[in-house]
């Protein structure tokens, strides 16, 4: 068995006046304490005091006091751990310290604690200390007013406010708890990280001192000036200030709002992607975009999206959709650029009594800020039953009204009208057609025109077919069907009975009906295409139940020594604080985070 170990320095400024009254005291205690220790428990490993002042004073009969002398603090060893202190009460029968004054608590490289008062007990090897704990460990140091440390669990807890300091933020909460093995710090109610870059907020957080990363868990919100992240599932490194985000998460780029299953987030970089039903939200020009795989570049005013990437911009109380294999968004909001690649649709479903208007093409390009929608390649465009074809269209809106003001179609344009007898078609170098009230009324073909149209009278019988050709013609539609055709410049042409004009004559050069093609609804921007494959998004597991710090003790079986200035109570788990949430209660980790619980705002601690 190891002997307490004194230096009982007799040179001492203390002795004297009284002096062989104080040399009795300390021989007293010195030959009261060995037998004493003789008498212990010797399954127990006895604190050791290696150095110090030692006296015995009567109004602690239980006690032997050691004091700091000129040599230094008093020095106490006990199992790897080794504490200084300017004054230090020892109660050999209970195993017990109480340590005063500047009072340091090490363990090896792990673990080193400061206070102003702590008491250690060395039967159960638990420490509890009060008076501007500082806990530090080699990347952090925790700041708190009370503290117990249980070096069996290896796990300090304090419950009256808190603060970590890492090398790059300072993270506050009211209740926390450190894992030596694991380097975790678990945070509990009114978590904040504060970092020169941004401030977040959580529910719970789980800190790994190491590595720098925090697990979020409930509500959480990351603050800077330049965005805002939410999520109810999230981990993000404090140190590379890269994040991923799941569970209701979203990053908010002021005028860009992004939504996903899942979110990876890179501060440095003003970057984000996102994964699975995403929705990109432009607050500033009433619009979305939606897909399943977005990426978000905040300086450079960017977003790409696949996957059934569809943009839906609301104009004149309705919407215009704009689909694609890939969508890019570009440009400040006053200023915005939608370009879409592969496979570029659009829909616009018009009031309750209008016709839809949609179009198909290989890339379309939609300007804002100019109002010009750009199907290029292979275009064609449906208003109402007209369908028209070209190189190249373009659509003309109204940018106060927002309404469709024109329409452009260069080269070959080719505009054709079911017919029950056949199509009406006209054809010619260019078309330019005027909307009113978001329908085509009026229909230019300028160069080279040629029709073909069947007449009927005002019982809709058919009374002739005109095949005309002219340097330019002009249409009137009513309700989208064709009401009146004049000619500019007619060349050649007439009305033929229906009898007389053959049926192979009924087709102009370069006719393609593409009827089958046409969107009538939202749901046909994706006809024809396969639903996009989904990753399995990996999701991010609550934690494992740790248990209660505090062993679950009825509180009149909880045992102290007398002298501890701790209370039974103090060393229970309160009912009313918040639990951290785990694997254990919320089995499925998608289920919803559990209500808050009710919170004890005591701040408590027994006596200090």
């Amino acid at each position: 068995m190891q002997k307490a170990k004194t230096n009982i320095n007799f040179s001492n400024p203390g002795f004297g006046k009284n002096k062989p009254i104080r040399f009795l005291y300390v021989v007293i205690a010195f030959f009261f304490g060995i037998q004493l220790w003789a008498q212990d428990d010797p399954e127990k490993t006895k604190v050791s005091v290696q150095s110090g002042y030692l006296e015995k004073k009567p109004e602690f009969p239980d006690a032997i006091i050691y004091t700091k002398d000129n040599t230094g603090q008093v020095y106490i060893v006990h199992e790897g751990v080794e504490m200084w202190c300017d004054q230090a009460y020892v109660y050999l029968k209970d195993n017990f310290v109480k340590a005063y004054g500047s009072v340091r608590l090490s363990q090896g490289d792990t673990v080193s604690m400061r206070s102003k008062y702590a008491e250690y007990n060395g039967n159960t090897q638990f420490a509890f200390a009060s008076g501007d704990v500082i806990l530090t460990e080699p990347k952090t140091t925790l700041r708190t007013d009370t503290l117990y440390f249980d070096r069996i669990k290896q796990q300090a807890y304090y419950r009256s406010g808190g603060t970590v300091r890492d090398t790059a933020s300072t993270l506050t909460s009211r209740i926390g708890r450190y894992f030596a093995e694991s380097k975790k710090y678990q945070f509990l109610s009114k978590v904040k990280i504060v970092n020169p870059k941004y401030t977040v907020h959580s529910e719970q957080l789980d800190f790994y001192s190491e590595s720098g990363g925090a697990y979020l868990y409930g509500e959480s919100t990351i603050v800077s000036e330049t965005s805002t992240v939410y999520c109810e599932r999230g981990y993000y490194d404090t140190r590379t200030d890269k994040g991923y985000f799941v569970k209701n998460s979203r990053v908010d780029y002021n005028n860009r709002i992004l939504y996903g299953d899942s979110i990876y987030f890179d501060r440095n970089k003003a970057f984000a992607s996102a994964t699975n039903n995403i929705k990109v939200l432009d607050t500033t020009n009433k619009s979305v975009i939606r897909g399943h795989y977005a990426e978000v570049f905040r300086e450079k005013d960017s977003v790409f999206i696949t996957k059934r990437a569809v943009a839906v911009t609301l104009r004149d109380n309705d919407s215009l959709y704009v689909h694609a294999d890939t969508l890019q968004v570009t440009g400040k909001p006053e200023n915005r650029i939608i370009k879409g690649f592969y496979r570029a649709r659009m829909f616009k479903r018009g009031l309750p009594e209008e016709e839809p208007t949609s179009g198909k093409c290989d890339s379309i390009f939609v300007d804002q800020k100019l109002g010009i929608t750009k199907l290029i390649r292979e275009p064609v465009m449906w208003s109402g039953e007209n369908q028209m074809t070209g190189d190249t269209i373009h659509i003309l809106s109204n940018t106060k009204t927002e309404q469709l003001d024109t329409l452009k179609v260069f080269k070959n344009a080719f505009l054709i009208q079911k017919d029950s007898a056949g199509y009406n078609q006209v054809k010619g170098e260019r078309l330019i057609g005027l909307f009113t009230n978001n329908e085509l009324d009026t229909v230019n073909i300028i160069k080279n025109a040629e029709v073909i149209y069947f007449s009927r009278n005002d019982k809709q019988e058919l009374v002739g077919i005109n095949n005309t050709v002219s340097s330019s013609i002009q249409m009137y539609l009513e309700t989208q069907q064709i009401a009146g055709i004049r000619f500019i410049k007619q060349a050649k042409g007439k009305v033929y009975p229906p009898s007389q004009f053959p049926e192979n004559a009924r087709i102009l050069p370069g006719f393609q009906w593409r009827g089958e093609e046409r969107l009538l609804s939202v749901q046909d921007l994706f006809k024809g295409k396969p639903a996009p494959i989904l990753p399995k998004i990996k999701g991010i597991p609550l934690p494992k139940d740790e248990g209660e710090f505090f062993d679950d003790i009825p509180i009149d079986e909880i045992e102290l020594p007398k002298d501890s200035k701790l209370k039974p109570e103090d060393l229970q788990n309160r009912e009313n604080d918040p639990k951290p949430m785990t694997r254990d209660t919320i089995p499925d980790p998608n289920n919803a985070i559990p209500p808050k619980r009710k919170r004890d705002n005591s701040t408590s601690e027994g006596k200090h």
